[in-house]
């Protein structure tokens, strides 16, 4: 029998790398000499060879992924790492809303509206349940039974009761659906079946404050997504013993389809009484789906590293993601780099002491104030006594692009409108990618780029940009306004394009005295704001001081002006103003609790072909340029 020197390589375990590295092998021996035949049982001995070693290189590589947290696929691999750093990732939450619910009798001293009392409501077309999570009691007030300020949830109320058996090592106290909320979680435990007292347990969330005579339960994470109720073991945390109840009360929900919902009925009685009105003092919002993989990895070290308290940033960011799931971008920043007014939004006179906290939520709403008021409360147990948390609304800075782009039409079947398409789409990408987030910032060479990338014929393009803000003006009295670009804008020189309007415009709005002249704000180049309306085609300038313009700062802010109404912002009514600026750069960065975004309403978007490019014999004479900057106009 001949000596086999060869060596597998052990490297390889894609099928035919294993087939191949087994046939190199066998050519050092002379035993079997139809391993090369593709038809006979040595090849075929040799397939399942190949095949179980890749199974099981396939199986440990991904094993060894899922030991770590930053490669774990796995939701459950990647929960049971985050429980390693003390972790819980957030549940799926049910919408909520919060009504006021009056009972009209007076035959009733006082009542109760219990658990899972139901109301129904229409989103989009399709009828939604909502409950409420605990008990409520209130009293007559002579005309009616009051429920006040009453938080109500989509979904189901779902009871489940467990028997104790401690001698049942598998025995589980599971959330039977991966939907559940477990912000509405109530634990109880009864003592046994013939003694109707429960004892409420509290989640435990800070093991040193947790004694063995607590009455506390802790949650965690388990396979599918469910989550698990689980007890002390007498040294940290009572235990249980044989016969107690475990009763879990929770919300199994829908998520965030049911979010804005503001019309609630009451689908029965409520305490024997059928005259129920419900009224709505906080829309449905905050239903969301479960904790992504990808922010659990994220979050569980950053809130490890943060121990159970708030005193950076990021540390604040954690912690705002973790209390509102909803969260899809979080910015905080300092009172020491500005305060918040709530009329004039962030301004840069500092505030020591407080810590300003902004969020974009995945609805796309502002956080409702009793959201904030809830966020504030959450937050407190991780806040230092010196610290104030504020939550402020994100400002949305619009980006209005003026894109001219030159293609070859030689390289290409598309038509000028078909590579418009092509460039519409990649200016999408970009805009859901790179911007829609407080670090979003908007880069110039970059877009230009993605641009030149959205078809292959394109060869060039010229891209100009402009800033928009919106507000909503008070129509019932004199008011001033500022607007904080936070760039700065265009103005070479003094009385810069002061003919044409500056680097100033505005939608249209009316001032009270007068409904007839629609007017605008522009500017003089020299620092001030006008207002103007147009007769026959031509400004009519009725104030040429009505407020200031700070280039350097991007900072504008009127004097005190009655605008009475509001006119057309793209083509539809609205109760909104649009103010746009052009920027002195062509690079615009978000600052604080600014988010860009492209306006793609009113970006335009032009092209032609390039007559140099397919060789046009009046190219020179014909090609033609498009400027590097803008000049404002009127709405």
């Amino acid at each position: 029998m001949a000596v086999n020197d060869k060596r597998l390589t052990v490297t390889e375990f894609d099928f035919d790398d294993v087939k191949q590295n087994l046939k190199t092998f066998l050519r050092g021996q002379t035993e079997f000499t139809d391993y090369d035949f593709e038809g006979s049982g040595m090849s075929a001995l040799l397939d399942v060879l190949a095949y179980n070693t890749h199974y099981l290189g396939f199986n440990a590589n991904m094993l060894a992924n899922e030991m770590f947290l930053d490669s774990a696929s796995l939701r459950s691999s990647v929960a049971s790492h985050a429980k390693t750093l003390g972790y819980l990732p957030s549940s799926a939450r049910a919408s909520v809303a919060t009504v006021n619910v009056m009972l009209n009798t007076t035959s009733l001293v006082s009542a109760t509206m219990s658990a899972g009392t139901v109301f129904t409501t229409t989103v989009d077309g399709t009828s939604y349940q909502f409950t409420t999570a605990s008990d409520v009691t209130s009293s007559s007030t002579g005309a009616g039974i009051p429920f006040n300020s009453v938080k109500i949830y989509e979904g189901t109320y779902v009871t489940s009761r467990y028997t104790v058996n401690t001698s049942d090592a598998d025995q589980r106290f599971l959330l039977t659906d991966n939907r559940a909320d477990t912000t509405t979680l109530i634990v109880k435990v009864q003592t046994s079946s013939s003694d109707s007292t429960t004892a409420t347990y509290t989640h435990a969330t800070d093991i040193t404050q947790v004694k063995a005579s607590s009455k506390v339960y802790f949650l965690q994470e388990v396979e599918a997504g469910k989550f698990e109720v689980y007890f002390g073991d007498g040294v940290v945390g009572t235990a249980l013993s044989d016969d107690n109840i475990v009763i879990l009360t929770y919300i199994v929900s829908n998520k965030a389809v049911a979010n804005g919902a503001t019309t609630f009925t009451s689908s029965g009685a409520i305490a024997t009484i059928n005259d129920v009105s419900v009224t709505t003092t906080s829309s449905s919002s905050a239903g969301s789906e479960p904790e992504s993989i990808r922010s659990i990895k994220y979050n569980a070290p950053l809130d490890y590293a943060s121990q159970g308290r708030c005193v950076t940033s990021e540390d604040y960011k954690v912690y705002a993601k973790k209390l509102y799931p909803n969260a899809q971008s979080v910015q905080v920043f300092g009172g020491e780099s500005g305060s918040f007014d709530s009329s004039l939004g962030v301004v840069s006179t500092a505030e020591y002491g407080k810590v300003f906290i902004s969020i974009k939520s995945t609805t796309g709403l502002d956080l409702t104030s009793q959201e904030k008021t809830q966020l504030v409360t959450d937050l407190a147990p991780y806040t230092i006594a010196s610290t104030t948390p504020v939550i402020v609304d994100p400002l949305t800075v619009s980006l209005i692009l003026n894109t001219n782009f030159k293609f070859n039409s030689s390289a290409t079947t598309l038509t000028v409108e078909g590579i418009k398409t092509a460039v519409t789409n990649a200016l999408i990408s970009y805009n859901s990618s790179d911007l829609g987030k407080f670090d979003g910032i908007f880069r110039h060479s970059k877009v230009t780029g993605v641009i030149d990338d959205a078809d292959t014929s394109i060869l060039g393009n010229i891209t100009n940009v402009t800033m928009g803000q919106f507000f909503t003006p008070t129509t019932t009295a004199s008011t001033a306004y500022t607007f904080f670009f936070n760039n700065a804008l265009y103005n070479p020189h003094s009385g810069h394009n002061a003919s044409s309007g500056g680097v100033i415009a505005s939608t249209g709005f009316y001032i009270s005295g007068d409904s007839t002249n629609e007017r605008f704000f522009d500017d003089n180049g020299e620092g001030g704001l006008r207002t103007y309306y147009l007769s026959s085609g031509t400004r009519i300038y009725d104030s040429a001081s009505a407020g200031t313009v700070t280039y350097s700062t991007g900072k504008i802010v009127t004097n005190g002006i009655y605008i009475a109404s509001v006119g057309l912002v793209d083509g539809a009514a609205s109760s909104r103003i649009r103010i746009t600026a052009i920027p002195d750069s062509k690079d615009v960065v978000p600052v604080r609790n600014q988010i860009l975004e492209i306006d793609f309403t009113n970006s335009t978007i032009t092209g032609g072909v390039d007559t140099i490019a397919v060789s046009d014999s009046s190219a020179g004479a014909t090609y033609t340029t498009s400027s590097s900057y803008t000049s404002t106009s009127s709405y």
